[in-house]
This record gives C-alpha cells, structure tokens and sequence, in this order.
C-alpha cells in the first residue's frame, strides 16, 4: 500500500510539474516559429498598439533575432517535459532515466558555470568583459538601424545611466556604428536623456560633443551592472536556490518513480 501511495504521488507531481513545462514550452516553440515564418503579421499588430515600448521591437531584424532565442528555449523545453511527463503517466523507465539524466546534466552546468565564476574572478570577469565587447563590436549598429543586439544595449545604457562595457571607446571597434555615426562620438543611448522610450538626448550637442554633465561616456556599464546585481543579490540568490529546488525535486521524483516501478513490477512477477 505504501508503495501504491508513493508511486501515485511522485508519479502524478511529476506529471503535473511537466504538463505545465510542456504547454508553455509548446506556446514558446510555437511563438517562435510564427516570428521565424511571418514577421509581417506580427510588425501590423504591433503597430496597431500605440505604445513607444512596443515599437522598438517593430523591426524585422530584432523579430527575427527574437524568434530563434523563443525556438531554441521552447525546444528544449518541449523535449525535456515530453521526456518527464509521457515517462510519469507511461511509468517508462527509459523515459524517466533520460529526463533525470538530462536534468542532472543541466543542474551540474549550472553549478559548474557560478563555482568557476566565483573562483577564477578575474579570469570571469576578463571573459565576460571580452564577451560583451564582441558583442558591440560585431553587431552594435545605431538608435535608427536597431537590431536585438542594438536594441538590449541601447536599453541598458539608457536604464542603468552608463556608456558601452568599459566606456565609450568601445564603440571605435564596431564596424556597425562606424558605418553610421556620422559625426557622433557616442551613441545616443549615453547621454543625459529626456525621453528613455526613444533615446533622445536632454543636450543635442551630447552624440557629438559629450562630456561629464550632459552624458555617462566614461562609465562603463558592466561596472554599472555589476553594482546593479549587487544591490539585488538577496533576490537573485532567492531565485536561483528556488530554480535548483526545483530541479532537485524533479531529478529526485523521476529516480524515485523509477525504483518505485521497479520494484512494484518485481512484486507482480
């Protein structure tokens, strides 16, 4: 009987915690896919909506970028929940072990990736910094030909008040802004601004004559986000003990389940 109850229990959380993954997964995936194959449809409704926020997302460039972040993430959602919740209702071993397997796999990434960074700092922090710089190098463009990269970098100077990874200079090296900088010496995004929905600058001289009262071009923004995370940790910490909680309890049901058929098959033979 005890076996009945615990087999029934982790079988039917496990499928419950999946099933729920599994819609929302499907919902991402799918999204995805429409953005991927019609981006036309999606910039009308957008355009529909009187709202500045949603027009920074209007072009094809940051829809199509967009859409393949939405199918990678959907898929592996998709598999991974398939694999738990058809394991749990068909009590497959198979199928569980795989799930928990592929959960273990994603839990020890996750714990690899913090355990290296706190304790090759200045190694991470180095990578990090490079990372980010190749990111405004290779795709970093202007305020008026956005793109995803363009327009999550615009976003975070405007938002945390900062200018490029270390400072401005980091934008000499993006062959993007080159191209259409005209005569600015920084982006928009770090002045002073008075409209951060449209990134336009208090001082109109500020593009092209920056300096330390009508812009942040010598603040660099991962010192910014850093100091951001800091202030926040106690909430950031929060959510990543809840999201290995949780996948804790999922590896932990599916291997409990699977013992638990084991031996309640070895009891019907």
């Amino acid at each position: 009987m005890a076996v009945d109850c615990g087999l029934w229990c982790a079988k039917y959380i496990l499928c419950l915690f999946n099933f729920l993954f599994f819609i929302l997964g499907t919902i991402v995936l799918g999204v995805g896919i429409w953005l991927a194959a019609d981006k036309a449809s999606l910039i009308s409704l957008l355009k529909m909506v009187e709202s500045e926020h949603i027009k920074q997302f209007t072009q094809p460039a940051v829809i199509e970028q967009l859409a393949y972040v939405l199918i990678i993430c959907g898929a592996i959602m998709f598999i991974l929940s398939f694999l738990g919740y058809c394991g749990a209702i068909r009590e497959s071993r198979c199928l569980l072990t795989t799930y928990g397997i592929f959960m273990i796999i994603i839990l020890i990434a996750e714990i690899s990736v913090a355990g290296l960074a706190f304790g090759y700092k200045e190694r991470a922090k180095s990578e990090t910094k490079t990372f980010l710089q190749t990111t405004i190098s290779k795709y970093y463009s202007s305020t008026e030909h956005t793109d995803a990269v363009t327009l999550v970098w615009n976003n975070i100077m405007a938002q945390r008040h900062c200018c490029g990874v270390n400072d401005y200079r980091d934008f000499e090296y993006s062959k993007g802004w080159q191209t259409y900088k005209e005569n600015r010496t920084v982006p928009d995004a770090c002045c002073v601004l008075k409209d951060m929905i449209k990134i336009i600058p208090e001082d109109p001289k500020c593009p092209t004559s920056p300096h330390s009262d009508n812009s942040y071009f010598q603040k660099g923004c991962y010192d910014a986000v850093v100091e951001w995370l800091l202030s926040n940790r106690i909430i950031i910490i929060a959510v990543a003990l809840g999201v290995a909680i949780v996948q804790l309890l999922a590896i932990f049901l599916a291997f409990c389940l699977c013992k638990a058929i084991s031996k309640y098959r070895e009891i019907e033979f």
